[in-house]
This record gives structure tokens, sequence and C-alpha cells, in this order.
């Protein structure tokens, strides 16, 4: 066959051909990549020399190179541009690499040496990085099952096996039940209050779906946050609620089973391994290092918030009785008048921000924050291959006045590629999220750059009107460009530890605290200019959005915390005890419920982020790393937001050091001192 997996590209940088890949090229370079990796295994295991860091350390990273690029490749996709029959070839690949994970972690050889190196590596001469990297790798060895006896071993490679499909499960089922649901209408009086580029879009939708007329509506969020925002019909505003809460609930497409099973299997599996519960291990390895200390963390939000919460609610019950009679405030009714509200209470409407947020003209803004902060340029690049027309890639470099980075091309300074990938489709999952199709590191004794990607669900262009953005939408392409800033300013020499690979309730800094400059007048001068006048967004409007920025803040903090509660519920408990879903769910969140329970609504059959995703007992993550950020940022604003000296700190300690660190040295080098605790509260006004 001829496989563009098992040739050298001939791209620039060596980038994804994706003109040349098809789906029958998997699962060959897969398997090959396997039994590739094996034989490098098995020469590992047959050396006769003594294991030192290099023969043992640096090979068994090495052994999965020919491996990893079509696996990354692969589940790249899976999330970004895949139908089913793409979708379906994960539940056989995950178990294959399950299968190959374990072998590696629990044979006894290779185990054998890495201990010899751990528990000599005084007697080598191994710099920081190098011990890092011994010990996570050690480290990594105990907690995948290293010391377990034989029949605990095939215990656990069964565990694996099984766990190995269920998040590919969980994600193909989400997908086809929110793209289950549309509604189509012609009726003017549904669609009241809505901008008309939200009806342009919704028109727009309606002609690629070959309806003659009308506006049709989905769950994906370009559609759905206008119509829950803005939409006066309040039936209309039911619909979509109910529909986008009970995803994968009680329909063709249920994950309660998989949910179920999910948490026993994480848990037996902890218990295998020696830990209480799933959360005792995931956190052992984190920043919090305990449920206690998460527990805590989360406990002393509710008691600050919940009160400020139940306040805030209070006035919009009262302000939607006094404007329109509802005598039974709902979920679908809060954002609504939420945004009536701070329309009368601070002179603005949200909307009226959307024509200074032309997407391409907020690309060219962050590329321009980056600019200032790291001395970084952006080339588009038309001529390397993209898996979709909406996709856009860019080389970017490095000012000349920094110190080279690693690897790549030090004469032109060229620090990585960034792809992004913007817009909504029936093939990709929802939300936003950075990727990467190459981390930084050591490819085969050499150090690359990374090829980094940006994916996103925000308003495409219409056939009259350029894509505008919200500013929720703007906010969420800086937090994901500061992912991907972590990963291309990545300085390692090793992929295993290189950025973003770091601690899981680490890892949200870079991106949370890119989040600051949103709302900067320095910033939005150098972008947010209306896509019809070219006028940049007045300072008027601008001082209004700011005095609002802690507008209903206390809901907002519960709303988080309760998806890190239930995250924790479901990971810190016994599962075994678990029959129903929605009825544990319930009651594991219920000293936060503000509305009436919904029978057809479950948050869990739709938790992506720890039921296919990586954040199971991790979720607490985005709150704690908003304290870290909220006082990381503190620092810019005492001594400027673009002070050169202060972002060449926070690039040199954070985020080019990856996991090569402790997270709270790297912190401390950055600030001067450990993070203040309530950071985030002042910052929301909530003390």
């Amino acid at each position: 066959m001829n496989n563009p997996f098992f040739t050298d590209w001939k791209t620039k940088y060596g980038a994804v051909p994706f003109d040349l890949i098809k789906l029958e090229h998997y699962m060959p370079a897969i398997e090959k990549g396997l039994e590739i990796a094996r034989e490098k295994i098995k020469k590992i295991k047959e050396n006769p020399e003594k294991p030192n860091f290099q023969n043992t350390i640096v090979a068994i990273g090495e052994a999965s190179h020919e491996l990893d690029c079509p696996v990354r490749v692969y589940f790249y996709l899976l999330g970004a541009e895949s139908n089913n029959e793409f979708k379906t070839l994960a539940e056989k690949i995950s178990p294959m690499l399950s299968q190959y994970n374990s072998e590696i972690s629990t044979d006894e050889i290779i185990f054998d040496r890495v201990k010899s190196v751990y528990e000599n590596m005084n007697n080598e001469n191994l710099d920081d990085e190098q011990k890092r990297l011994l010990e996570r790798s050690y480290k990594s060895f105990v907690r995948n099952g290293a010391l377990l006896d034989s029949e605990k071993k095939k215990e656990l490679l069964e565990i694996n096996n099984q766990m190995s499909v269920l998040s590919p499960q969980f994600s193909k089922n989400l997908l086809n039940s929110t793209n289950a649901f549309s509604y189509h209408t012609t009726d003017a009086s549904e669609v009241e209050g809505l901008s008309e580029n939200d009806l342009k879009a919704a028109e727009f939708r309606a002609k690629q779906k070959n309806h003659e007329s009308g506006w049709l509506f989905n769950l994906q969020a370009p559609s759905l946050i206008p119509v829950m925002t803005y939409a006066k019909n309040r039936e209309l505003r039911k619909k979509i609620n109910l529909a986008f809460n009970s995803r994968s609930f009680k329909d063709e497409n249920d994950n309660q089973e998989i949910v179920l099973k999910q948490v026993k299997l994480r848990q037996k599996r902890a218990n295998l391994l020696g830990y209480k519960t799933h959360a005792d291990y995931v956190l052992e390895d984190r920043m919090a290092e305990t449920p206690d200390t998460v527990n805590q963390f989360l406990d002393r939000i509710y008691k600050i918030a919940m009160p400020k919460a139940k306040e805030e609610l209070e006035i919009l019950i009262d302000y939607a009785k006094k404007l329109d009679g509802i005598e039974d405030f709902m979920p679908w009714d809060y954002a609504y008048y939420s945004e009536k509200l701070k329309k009368e209470t601070f002179g603005f409407d949200t909307d009226e921000l959307k024509p200074y947020f032309q997407a391409e003209n907020c690309i060219q803004g962050i590329f321009k924050v980056a600019e200032r902060l790291y001395g970084l340029n952006f080339v588009e690049n038309k001529e390397i291959p993209l898996y979709h027309n909406d996709v856009k890639v860019y080389e970017v470099f490095d000012n000349k006045n920094n110190p080279p980075l690693k690897g790549g091309d030090n004469s032109q300074n060229f620090v990585g590629l960034l792809y992004f990938d913007l817009f909504p489709r029936e093939t990709k999952n929802g939300g936003a999220w950075m990727n990467a199709f190459k981390i930084q590191g050591m490819y085969k004794g050499k150090i690359e750059r990374p090829h980094i990607t940006i994916v996103g669900n925000f308003n495409p262009s219409t056939a009259d009107t350029p894509s505008l953005l919200s500013l929720n939408d703007v906010t969420t392409l800086f937090h994901e460009f500061g992912h991907a800033l972590h990963g291309l300013l990545s300085n390692c020499t090793y992929t295993s530890l290189a950025s973003p690979n770091t601690l899981w309730d680490f890892v949200e800094l870079p991106s949370q605290i890119m989040e600051n400059w949103v709302l900067e007048k320095d910033t939005l001068d150098m972008f947010a200019h209306h896509y019809k006048t070219g006028d940049v967004m007045p300072e008027e409007l601008i001082k209004k959005v700011k005095a609002a920025e802690n507008f209903n803040k206390g809901n907002f903090n519960i709303r988080q915390l309760s998806f890190g509660l239930l995250d924790m519920a479901w990971y810190f408990s016994a599962p075994d005890e678990i029959s129903n879903v929605k009825d544990y769910e319930s009651e594991a969140i219920e000293k936060l419920r503000l509305f009436p329970k919904i029978e057809t609504a479950c948050t869990s059959t739709a938790f992506a982020h720890i039921f296919a995703g990586g954040y199971s007992a991790g979720y607490y993550s985005y709150k704690w790393a908003e304290v870290l950020d909220a006082d990381a940022y503190g620092k810019f604003q005492e001594e400027g937001i673009f002070n050169p000296e202060t972002a060449r700190s926070f690039r040199e300690n954070i985020l080019s050091k990856g996991n090569t660190a402790n997270p709270m040295d790297l912190y401390v080098k950055f600030r001067g001192r450990k993070p203040d605790p309530d950071a985030m509260l002042k910052r929301d006004g909530l003390l």
C-alpha cells in the first residue's frame, strides 16, 4: 500500500500531508508503528549493557516515535473532522494502544532497568531536566502497575482495555445526540429579539439543510447562545434549553451506561494500584495532591459565592416578574433576563460588541498581543496541506532579540506552526480546544519545533456577513491562544516534559491569564474595529463593559463549582453503590441548586471533560488556575500589561519550561512568592 505514514514527508517543516492521507491509511500505520515500537522495546530488554539514562529512559521514550505520528493525527481528526465510520475505528485503535502501554508499564525487565537507573541517578552526570524525566518516568511506571504481581497485572490490563473503548463511545454518542436535534421555523414571532446577524446565520443554516425559507436552530454554540440570550419567545428558549441539557440522556445515544462503567472501572483500577478512590489516584500527581485539598478549596468558594448567587438570582426573578409577569423563573429565562438587566444597569447590550469582533481581525489581534509580549511574528502559509477548507495555518517566528529556541531552523528563529479551525460543522465536537500534531522536543535524536492547533465553534460567515464573534467567543479565542503559546514557546529537550505536558491543575494558567488582556483598551485598540466603518471600539463602550465584568459573578462561580463538585462526587465515592445516574447527580449538586429540578436534564451524560477527556477528578483545575492567573496578572498590572521584562519572565519561567520542574517552584520564580489564595475571589468582587 502507498501509505503516506510510511514515507518521509516532503512538506515544509514536515507538516502533516492531509491531501495524501485517507481513512484506510490509519490502521496499517498504527499496526506498523506498534510492531516497530515492540521491536525497539525488545532490544532495550536484551541490551547487555548496564542500564543508564540514555539506553533505557531515552530509549523507551523514542520507541514509539513511528507510532506517535499516525496516532496524533487520527485522534486529532476524531474530534475535529470525522464521520461515524472514522469514529468507529477508535473502538479498535484505543484497545490496541492501551494494550501496548500496559505491556510496557507492567514489563518486569523494563521496570527493573528503569528502577536501576532511578536508584543510581547520582552516578550519572544528569542535568535538572534529565533528573526530572527520570523521576517522572519511574513514578509513571509505579502508578501504572509495575509493582503489581502477575495476576494483578493481568487484571489491570483487562481494566485498561475496557476503559479504552468507553471514551470514544461517549464522544461518538454525544456528537450524534447533539447533531440529532434541529428546529426549523418560518414564524417570525418565534425569532423576535435575535439580531440581524444571528437571523442571517439561522437563515444560512436553514438553506444548508435544504429549507427554502425560515430559520434553523441547532445545539452548537453559535446557534444556542443567541437564542438563550436574546430570543423573546420563551417557548423557543425552553425547547432549545431542554434539548441541550438532555443530550445523550434517555435517547438513541444514551451515555448513562458508559458513565457507570467508566466510574466503576476507574475506581477498580485505583483500588488495584493501592488507592482508596480514583480521585486519590489522580490527585497524587497534581499540585493539589489530595481530595481533601480540592474539597476544601471548592468549599471555600461555595461559602463565599453561594449567598451572592442567591442574591443575584432573587434580583433577576423580581426583574422578570415586573417586566413580563414571569411567575415561574426557570433556567431558560436566566440568560435572557440577565442580559436585559445588564443592559439596563450598565447601558450596553453585549450584541453591540459583535460588529467590532470580526473573526479575522480577532486573530490578528491575538497575534499583535503575542508580538508585543513575546516578540512573535505570524505569517500565513497557503501551501501547507489542510484537512478542511475552513482551516488556516501560520508559520510562527521569533524576534531575533530573543535567545534561540531548541530545535528547528535557528537561522530563521522558527518557533512552530499554528493551525486555526474555528467554525462549527457536524463532523466536529462542540466546544473549543488546543491540540498538537507535534509536541516540541526530541524525535529520533533531533529536537523539533511544535505544530499546534486551535479548534473552535464560532459563528461562521454567511453570504453577506463576515464571521462576527461575541465577547465570550473572543475570550475563548484568547484562552485557547494562551494554550497555544504554551505549546509554541516550549523550550525543552524531551517531549514528555515539554509544554503543555504539565501537571493538570497548572496547565490552565497560560490559557486563563491570556483572557485578562481581552478588555484592556490597549489590546482592543489593536483589533476591535467595526467591520463596516473601521472605527475602533469607543472608549465609553469599553468602560461600560469593564464596569459590568463582575455582573452576576456569584452565579458564574456557582455554575463552575457545580461541575467541579459533580466531578469529585463521581470520582471520590463508592461507585458500586450507584445505580441511577440522574439521581446520583441530583444528590451530588443539591446544595448548589438554584432552580427547580428538571427530570429530562442530565449534565453527566454530556460531561465530556470527565468521561471522554482528561479532566476526571480534575475539573476543579479551572478554578484552581483562576487563582493562579488572577495573582499572576496582578504582576502585569503592577509593572505594565506589556512590560517586556514581566513578559520575558513569564515566558522563561512558565511558558518555556513545561514539566521540567515543580510548578510551584516555577510560579515563585515568576511572581517572587506563592500565589494569594484569595486572588480570584477578590478579582470577581466576592471579597
